[in-house]
Order: C-alpha cells, then sequence, then structure tokens
C-alpha cells in the first residue's frame, strides 16, 4: 500500500462544473449510466442505495424507474447540487464510505450501485462488509470502476499485484482537474467481492452505441480502449 490519500479537493472546488460536466459528456451519459442502469434491471418499487451520488444525475434516472432511493455522497457541496435537483424525490445524505453506514439499516436494500466511485476507497473490505449488511438476502450489488489495465498503465508498472494510488488529469469544461484513485489488480476486485458473501453473475465491458452526441474520437477511445469495469454480484440468500 502506498501512504499518500487521494485528494478530495477536484470535487469541493469545482462542483458546479463536474455536475454540468457529468450530465452531459459521453463516457458518463451514453457509457456509464447506460451501462449501470442495464445491470440493474428493473428497480420499480426497489429499495436502492447509490454510492456517490455527486450531483445526482442517475439518482435522478433510477427515480424515474420507480426506485426508492438513499443516494450518499461525501462531498457536501454535491450533496446540496443532488437535493436541488431531486427534490424530495429521492434522499440525499452526506457520508463517508470509508466509515459505517449508520444511515441504512440491516436489510433495508434491495440494490446498490455505485457509479465511478469504489476507486477512491483504499480498503474495500470494511465496506463491502457493510453492504452485504445493508442488503437484503439475495440483494445485487452493481458498479462501475475504472478499468484494471487503464489504472497499470497510469502506474510505475513496478507492481501489477498492489492496491496504490494513480494519477490522471481531465479537462472538464476547459478545467484542468487531477483525480487521484486507487488501482487494483482484477483478483483484488472479484477476492473482495467473494469474502463479503457476493457471487458475481456479470462482467462486463460495454461498447457504446454511436449517436449524434458522441464525439467521434470519443466513440473510438470507448470501442477501442478499457476505460471502465462493470460488476452485478447477488448476495447470498
Amino acid at each position: 500500500m502506498v501512504e499518500r490519500v487521494p485528494d478530495p479537493t477536484i470535487y469541493s472546488e469545482h462542483a458546479t462544473t463536474y455536475a454540468t460536466f457529468s450530465e452531459r459528456n459521453a463516457p458518463n451519459a451514453h457509457y456509464d449510466r447506460p451501462a449501470i442502469l442495464r445491470l440493474a434491471g428493473d428497480v420499480s418499487g426497489k429499495r436502492v442505495l447509490e454510492l456517490g451520488c455527486a450531483a445526482g444525475v442517475l439518482t435522478e434516472q433510477l427515480v424515474a424507474r420507480g426506485a426508492d432511493v438513499l443516494a450518499l455522497d461525501r462531498e457536501p457541496r454535491m450533496v446540496e447540487i443532488a437535493r436541488q435537483r431531486l427534490g424530495d424525490r429521492a434522499r440525499v445524505e452526506t457520508a463517508d464510505l470509508e466509515q459505517p453506514l449508520a444511515l441504512v439499516p440491516t436489510g433495508g436494500i434491495d440494490l446498490v450501485v455505485a457509479s465511478l466511485v469504489l476507486h477512491y476507497v483504499e480498503d474495500w473490505t470494511p465496506l463491502f462488509a457493510e453492504l452485504s449488511r445493508c442488503l437484503a438476502p439475495g440483494g445485487a450489488f452493481v458498479f462501475s470502476i475504472h478499468h484494471p489495465v487503464t489504472g497499470w498503465m497510469l502506474s510505475d508498472q513496478s507492481d501489477y499485484h498492489r492496491v496504490e494510488l494513480v494519477s490522471e488529469t481531465w479537462d472538464w469544461d476547459g478545467s484542468r482537474v487531477t483525480a487521484q484513485m486507487y488501482r487494483r489488480p482484477f483478483s483484488a476486485i472479484f477476492a473482495e467481492l467473494s469474502r463479503a458473501g457476493f457471487t458475481v453473475e456479470v462482467v462486463d465491458e460495454p461498447r457504446p452505441e454511436p449517436g449524434p452526441d458522441v464525439h467521434p474520437r470519443m466513440f473510438e477511445v470507448l470501442n477501442t480502449k478499457p476505460v471502465f469495469l462493470y460488476v452485478r454480484a447477488v448476495l447470498a440468500s
């Protein structure tokens, strides 16, 4: 393990910019959210826990499909923006995923959704144990993370098997931000799920459909590069 920790300030200092950018940029709007919703399946009437809701765009889509959503984010400014978006249609709260999820009752959730947030958490063991506690028997866990291959390419490539912090610079509508996230090997991902009592149902590396809102260069990247990894796992009944 490295001793550094992720810098959380990009989502506080650039909250409004990210809220607008993430709503329409291709990796989020045409790649990640459609994949998450497809793996989530029919959410009508289900109690959904969303981890890392950011500005609430995915939250809104889950609510529109009939889900009863409790959405969590550690950044208060993001929670404020999400609450403005959603009103009383969903409950949005501030929570740190590296702490016990005291807001969530035992067995009170049918589906956990985590879109591009788990790579900000170094140690998944306590969090996954909490998700096992929160989920009803047979409940599902759907998540996306930055692809392990991409994480490996961002590292110094001295040891594939370790969990380590890597950095990547992004352009959010002209704002250059440097994000730090933990990359981990494939084996670590699935070992953590198994340890927490989950059975993996789907592992996906989707390709988006072409559309007028996706720039040809971005469409090529999403179709030919390891960008995100998607998993659907189910808690033993």
